[in-house]
Parts: structure tokens; C-alpha cells; sequence
């Protein structure tokens, strides 16, 4: 058993390499620093390949799947993202395009190529790690919450495909609320509510992508948003996003 998981240097990669490492998968982990993979590597118990790339790079997105093509991976796991905030007309372009190439090129590209040996044989699992962010919009998060939506959609439509012709693949998509992971230095925030623990999330994200849930949302709170949320005027739901992102740089 294999499993291959993008954006495995901390966090919630981490974590679920460490998680599925307990269960007997051999490991194929992503990521640009490669120290961070190495240590992770010596604390794991079975077969261990570090790949070092930058998946904001369509040409490393290829040339992964090329190195692994020939292994049988039996889990994918699209966790590799981050996010920028600010005002839209302020934000910086050149970061935006690059967070657009990892959260959803890399995504769109890996999932597509790795889709298609799943189905020839008949069997595997694809989770794609989106956000509770996808469920909203975002104002001065404006296009990482897009992001998110694409991975959400994308996976809800490939999941009805696979379905639709009886395939045994399962695609599934993990939307988390706040986690405490490295996410909000590098989107330069602070999260208004406290967030959940990385182990916590990639443990349940696994079990539910066993139990082949579609859309997986951690933690009873996020659970209770997504319901409301469908109740509230559109214009309701962005003047509340706004406030709670406002928050997350300190000011009310």
C-alpha cells in the first residue's frame, strides 16, 4: 500500500503522512524543503520517497506524476496550498498567480493524471484538501476563497462521474475551518476563532475518506456554519465574512 501526499513538510501533510505511515502505507511526500521531509522521513516506520518540488510550477506538476507513474499509489492526497489576504486591488499579483497555480493548477493537473490510472484499475483514493472557505465568500480573501470553491467543485463533479459509470475510485474533499498549522503566518493572519490541532483534522479527514465521504468537514462548529449559512442572504453572508476577516488582522 502507497499513498502520496503533496504539501507533507508541516501541517496537515505532515501529519497525515505520519498517520498513514501507522497504518502500513509506504510513503511518497512533496514538498519544496526538503529538510523538513527529511526529518519527517527519519521519524517514520515504513518505506519513505521524498520528492522536492514547487507545484506552483506546471512543469514540476508533470514531472512528478512521471516519477511515480510506474509505482501503484493507492491514496493521493492534494494538500499542497496557502493563502494571501488583503484587499483585492492591493494585493500583490504575482503572489496571487502563484497561490492560483498551487491551490488549484497543481490540483486540477494531479488529480486529472492520477484519475485516469485509478480508473483503469479500477480502485484508489483522491482527497483533495480545500477549506470551509470554499463553502463562502471571501472579501480580503477574495481569491484564496475562490480557490477553495474550485477544489469543492471540481471534486463534487468528478465524484458524480465516477459514480455515474460505476467506478470503485473514490475522490473526496476535506474543508476545514481554522487549523493551527503555519497557514496564517504565511497568509500574514490571525484567525478570530481558535483553531483546531492539525493531528486532530488529517486523523479524521482519513477515517472519512475510508468511510468514502464526499465532503468531509471537521469539528462541530464548521458543521453548524455550513447549515446555517444556507438560510442567510447572500449580501448577510458577505457583510458577516467581511467582519470575521476583518478580525484576523487585529482590527473589529
Amino acid at each position: 500500500m502507497k499513498a502520496l501526499i503533496t504539501g507533507a513538510s508541516s501541517g496537515i501533510g505532515r501529519d497525515m503522512s505520519i498517520i498513514l505511515s501507522k497504518k502500513g502505507y509506504d510513503l511518497i511526500i512533496v514538498a519544496r524543503r526538503k529538510e523538513r521531509l527529511e526529518e519527517l522521513k527519519r521519524s517514520l516506520s515504513t518505506n519513505v520517497k521524498i520528492i522536492c518540488l514547487d507545484l506552483s510550477e506546471e512543469e514540476s506538476c508533470f514531472k512528478l506524476y512521471e516519477q511515480v507513474k510506474h509505482e501503484k499509489i493507492d491514496i493521493l492526497i492534494n494538500n499542497a496550498g496557502f493563502g494571501i489576504f488583503g484587499p483585492f486591488d492591493e494585493a500583490d499579483i504575482q503572489r496571487e498567480l502563484k497561490m492560483i497555480d498551487v491551490n488549484i493548477r497543481a490540483v486540477h493537473i494531479l488529480t486529472k493524471l492520477f484519475l485516469k490510472d485509478f480508473k483503469a484499475r479500477n480502485s484508489g483514493y483522491i482527497l483533495n484538501v480545500a477549506s470551509s472557505a470554499a463553502f463562502l465568500p471571501g472579501p480580503l480573501m477574495s481569491s484564496y476563497y475562490a480557490s477553495k470553491a474550485y477544489v469543492l467543485r471540481l471534486t463534487e463533479a468528478v465524484y458524480e462521474e465516477l459514480r455515474r459509470c460505476g467506478s470503485n475510485v473514490y475522490i473526496g474533499v476535506l474543508c476545514p475551518g481554522p487549523v493551527r498549522t503555519e497557514f496564517d503566518s504565511v497568509a500574514n493572519v490571525k484567525f478570530s476563532l481558535r483553531g483546531l490541532g492539525s493531528y486532530y483534522v488529517a486523523n479524521y479527514a482519513i477515517k472519512k475518506m475510508f468511510k468514502r465521504k464526499l465532503i468531509i468537514v471537521p469539528g462541530v462548529l464548521m458543521k453548524l456554519a455550513r447549515f446555517f449559512e444556507k438560510f442567510v442572504p447572500e449580501k448577510i453572508l458577505l457583510m458577516i465574512a467581511y467582519h470575521m476577516q476583518k478580525r484576523k488582522e487585529g482590527a473589529v
